[in-house]
C-alpha cells in the first residue's frame, strides 16, 4: 500500500505504541485508527512503515471479555483452524495470506496479550485489496459467499472438529431453545404473553420439527463438522479486482456442529427482502433468485464434501434456524428484553413476527427451495 494512503490523524483512545510491542512485527509503528462496523470488539488499523518507504496494516482487536470469557480457548480453535485452512491454501497454490487469517503470536509465543486492566489483545495480518459489504449488491455477491463458505466447509471436511472447544454449549441446539421459549410462556415474567397469543399459537404449531438436524445427526446421517456459526454476508471479503469471495472472517464461533445451520443462516441472512426487525410484514419475503445465487456457490465448492443426507436437507435449514431465532427474540420479550438489545418498545416482539413472516414464506417455497437443490445436484 503507498505510504500516501496512511492517515494524517490517529486515534487516542489507547497506548496503541506499548500495545504492539507486545507483537514482533517488522517496521516503525506510525498510529492506529478504528476500523470496520462491528459492535462486539474493538478494533482498529495499526499503520507500519515498512524499510522501502511503503506503509503496511495490521489489525489488532481487544476482544470483548464480557461476550466472550473464554478467549484462550477461542483463540485456540481460530489458531487450529486458520493454520489448517492455511495449508490448503498453499497446497492448491493459493496465497494463504488471503484466503484465510494470519494470526501474530506475541513475543511470549501466545495469540493474545493482555494488558495491564486484564484486556486481551490480537493481532492479525490486514487482508488488503479486498473488504466485507454489509449488504448484497448483486446477487453475483450471494454466489461468492456461497463458494467462500462452501470453501470454508470443504478444507475443513477432514478437520477433527472433535479437537475444539465448545465456546458456546448448545448455540445451536433448536429443541432447547424451544424449551426455553416455553419457559418464556410460563413464567411471563414481563407479563406480555396476553399480547402475543398469535406468536406463541405460531410456535407450538411448529413445535414437532424443532428437531429434525438433531435427530439426523444423532442417527448418524448428519455429520459433526467444523462450523463458522455466523453465516452472515459481511463475514466474506470479497476481492476488489475480481469480485471473488476470497476469505471467511470472524471466526470467533468456529466450533464443532452442523453444516446445516451454517447454510441455513447465511440465506436466512443474506436472502430475505427484508431487515429482521421491519414491522411491515409485507416486505418481509425470501427472495428465490437470491436463494439460488448463494446455494450454487455453496455446492460449487462443498458439494462434493456433503453426505446425501445434508444435500436432502439444506432447503429445510434456511426455515429452521429462521424458526430458531424467532423463538428467541419472542422468548426475550416475553423475559423483558433480557438479551437482545432493543432500541424501541416491543423490538424483539416485532423481530420475532419478522422472523415467524419469513418462516412462512420459506413454508409456501419449499418446493421450489427443493426444486432449486435438486437442479443444481443433478438429483433425480
Amino acid at each position: 500500500m503507498p505510504i500516501d494512503a496512511v492517515p494524517s490523524t490517529f486515534s487516542t483512545e489507547h497506548d496503541f505504541a506499548a500495545l504492539v510491542e507486545a507483537f514482533p512485527l517488522p517496521g516503525t509503528f506510525l498510529g492506529a485508527v478504528r476500523h470496520g462496523e462491528g459492535h462486539i470488539h474493538d478494533t482498529y488499523a495499526v499503520w507500519f512503515r515498512e524499510p522501502d518507504g511503503s506503509a503496511r496494516r495490521w489489525l489488532l482487536q481487544r476482544i470483548n471479555g464480557t461476550i466472550f470469557r473464554e478467549p484462550d480457548g477461542l483463540m485456540a480453535n481460530i489458531e487450529a483452524v486458520t493454520r489448517f485452512l492455511r495449508e490448503k491454501a498453499a497446497a492448491e497454490g493459493l496465497d494463504p495470506d488471503r484466503r484465510t487469517l494470519r494470526i501474530v503470536r506475541t513475543h511470549a509465543g501466545t495469540p493474545l496479550h493482555r494488558d495491564a486492566e486484564g484486556g486481551c489483545w490480537r493481532m492479525c495480518l490486514f487482508v488488503e485489496g479486498a473488504r466485507t459489504y454489509q449488504l448484497a449488491k448483486h446477487p453475483g455477491h450471494l454466489r461468492e459467499a456461497g463458494r467462500a463458505f462452501g470453501a470454508f466447509q470443504r478444507h475443513l471436511a477432514d478437520f477433527p472438529a472433535h479437537t475444539l472447544h465448545v465456546t458456546i454449549p448448545r448455540f445451536h441446539d433448536t429443541p432447547a431453545r424451544y424449551a426455553a421459549f416455553e419457559e418464556a410462556v410460563a413464567r411471563d415474567a414481563a407479563g406480555r404473553a396476553a399480547g402475543c397469543a398469535a406468536e406463541i399459537a405460531f410456535a407450538r404449531a411448529r413445535a414437532g420439527e424443532t428437531g429434525h438436524l438433531i435427530a439426523a445427526h444423532a442417527e448418524g446421517r448428519v455429520p459433526m463438522r467444523v462450523t463458522h456459526n455466523d453465516t452472515k454476508f459481511n463475514n466474506v471479503m470479497i476481492d476488489d479486482a475480481t469480485g471473488e469471495g476470497i476469505c471467511v472472517v470472524d471466526l470467533d464461533t468456529v466450533m464443532p456442529g452442523l453444516s446445516l445451520y451454517d447454510f441455513g443462516d447465511a440465506v436466512r441472512s443474506g436472502a430475505s427482502a427484508a431487515e429482521e426487525d421491519e414491522r411491515d410484514l409485507s416486505k418481509v419475503r425470501l427472495d428465490l433468485g437470491l436463494f439460488e445465487a448463494f446455494a450454487a456457490g455453496f455446492l460449487e465448492t462443498a458439494g462434493a464434501a456433503l453426505t446425501p443426507d445434508e444435500i436432502g436437507l439444506l432447503a429445510f435449514s434456511p426455515k429452521l434456524i429462521t424458526f430458531e431465532l424467532g423463538l428467541r427474540f419472542l422468548a426475550d420479550h416475553l423475559n423483558g428484553d433480557a438479551y437482545f438489545r432493543v432500541h424501541r418498545e416491543g423490538h424483539n416482539l416485532d423481530r420475532a413476527r419478522n422472523q415467524f413472516a419469513l418462516v412462512a414464506d420459506m413454508e409456501a417455497k419449499m418446493p421450489e427451495m427443493e426444486r432449486i437443490v435438486d437442479r443444481l445436484t443433478e438429483r433425480d
